[in-house]
């Protein structure tokens, strides 16, 4: 019985609210004046002015959601004049009940209070006409009455309010999220994006040196062209591994055995590698590591070795350089790097540089460290990066 009482709440709030009003304004009608025509001695007998004003009591309850406060005066009007004729004392008092929930649910409390007022008073009138009903009781009968559609109105309309702003925070909490959604995927593209630079750039720089080295000689030196093929193969075997390590971020199906394949990141401790493979592509690389080297956390030393990495690649590309010096220092606050080369310098009036120093630049801030690039009084080009070091990583000694 309780799923039957259920399933029947469910499909009669899914009807049109319309509906149901107009269903209850023709029920009380109709029921109100059955109940005068029938109930004879209670009053003036039923004649056309009753009839007429039961329907303007009980009618208006139709458009009690659109025009509350026109249907309580409408209301209340039409019982007051038809217990003013001497008609029946008991009947049309529910319509003005009604009407004035409608206004607490549907308009102001200021309307809701003024409505309050008409209805106790229509009512109190009523119940007075009715035999051995006394004024204060019939007041307080009225107030107790009044008071309850008044303040269940206004509870409705409270809910109501409250549910429309919980919507309402739902809605703006959905598209804060959505936003926040955007913003960490934009994030992780830079990142992809800017690691892809790095890794296709250094690679790729290296794989062209070679080769063309490789072409030159290839007739004249067997021996040299046979170790620049060796160069060649394993640079872009470890431009493969690098690249299969992003593409591996971006697989969502990716099995657990493929997480630990592709989870180790390149680190300053990788740095004796990086720089025999440019010295095998032609540059003469003099790395320099002051104070004890010492455990960073893996953004970061993924990021130092970062900035080596694409200043080196911009020396092998752009400098006419024979000779970087890499020089990385470790203080108890503060981690140095200071890549320079003696190349041909900027050119006078070069920008700022492309995608690889605003990779650098954006690098160094995500761990709140400075950097600054450009050309040495005495010849050819520097970038100097500093990163502030927590006490915390002080003492994490390797």
């Amino acid at each position: 019985m309780s799923g039957r009482s259920a399933s029947f709440a469910r499909r009669l709030s899914a009807l049109d609210p319309r509906l149901l009003d107009l269903a209850l304004a023709v029920a009380l009608g109709v029921g109100t004046s059955l109940w005068e025509v029938l109930e004879l001695g209670k009053g003036r007998p039923a004649d056309a002015q009753s009839l007429v004003l039961t329907a303007l009591v009980n009618a208006p309850l139709a458009l009690r959601r659109r025009a509350p406060l026109t249907v309580l005066v409408v209301s209340t009007s039409a019982a007051l004049l038809y217990h003013l004729l001497g008609h029946h004392p008991g009947l049309n008092s529910i319509g003005p009940l009604l009407a004035l929930y409608s206004v607490a649910a549907h308009g102001s409390w200021q309307a809701g209070a003024g409505g309050a007022v008409l209805v106790v008073a229509e009512w109190t009138h009523a119940s007075v006409n009715q035999p051995g009903v006394a004024l204060w009781s019939a007041l307080g009968q009225s107030l107790i009455v009044g008071g309850w559609a008044f303040t269940t109105g206004t509870i409705v309309r409270l809910l109501g309010a409250r549910g429309r702003q919980l919507a309402a925070l739902a809605e703006q909490l959905a598209a804060e999220q959505d936003a926040a959604a955007r913003r960490a995927v934009t994030r992780e593209r830079v990142r992809i994006a800017r690691e892809l630079h790095d890794v296709v750039a250094h690679h790729m720089s290296v794989i062209s040196v070679q080769s063309g080295l490789g072409r030159y000689v290839a007739l004249s030196d067997p021996a040299t062209a046979h170790a620049t093929l060796g160069v060649i193969a394993d640079t872009s075997h470890e431009a493969l591994t690098e690249m299969r390590r992003l593409l591996s971020i971006l697989r969502v199906e990716a099995h657990e055995q493929d997480e630990g394949r592709y989870a180790t990141m390149s680190r300053l401790s990788d740095l004796e590698t990086l720089v025999e493979r440019m010295r095998a592509a032609g540059l003469n690389v003099r790395l320099t590591v002051e104070g004890p080297a010492r455990t960073l956390p893996p953004g970061l030393d993924l990021c130092a070795y970062r900035i080596v990495q694409e200043s080196l690649t911009n020396v092998l590309k752009h400098a006419g350089a024979g000779r970087a010096d890499i020089n990385l220092t470790y203080a108890p606050d503060l981690l140095t790097l200071r890549v320079t080369d003696d190349g041909a310098g900027p050119a006078p009036g070069a920008g700022r540089g492309g995608h690889g120093l605003i990779g650098m630049t954006e690098r160094v801030r995500l761990y709140q460290g400075t950097i600054t690039t450009g050309g040495r009084p005495q010849g050819g080009y520097e970038v100097l990066a500093a990163f502030p070091l927590s006490p915390s990583e002080e003492d994490e000694r390797i």
